[in-house]
């Protein structure tokens, strides 16, 4: 059963002023290794990075309480994206046999993602 969806756009331009105003500060502020390594391998990693910040602001809008921006980040299993989370969120998540569905997509000027939390088995009804 679906309990909660949490959508984000971000301006692939606002990131990339983000990245010549801060530099690694900023990449290392927002971004885990496994975020960067992927990123940082494209000739213009902004739209990537774009994509999991709002992949990261979706999954937020789905969770009851503040996240700092390294609790939730963006993995790949194959060509699929997949949310990772720190420890406490992981064990909530399987306490509560909850499980987060990401889709990513970018274009030109913006990135979006969308996040469906679901609750599956016994806890979820």
């Amino acid at each position: 059963m679906i309990q909660a969806i949490g959508t984000d756009l971000v301006d692939i331009d606002r990131v990339r002023r983000l990245l010549s105003r801060h530099g690694e500060k900023a990449l290392k502020r927002l971004f885990t290794e496994e975020e960067l390594g992927y990123a940082l391998r494209h000739q213009d990693p902004a739209p990537s990075l774009a994509a999991r910040i709002a992949a990261k602001e979706a999954f937020q809008k789905c969770w009851p309480e503040g996240l700092s921006w390294k609790e939730v980040w963006v993995g790949m299993e194959g060509r699929r994206p997949v949310l990772r989370f720190a420890s406490r969120i992981r064990a909530r998540l399987e306490a509560e046999n909850l499980f987060a569905h990401l889709s990513l997509s970018h274009e030109r000027g913006h990135a979006l993602a969308v996040v469906v939390l679901e609750a599956r088995g016994a806890a979820g009804g």
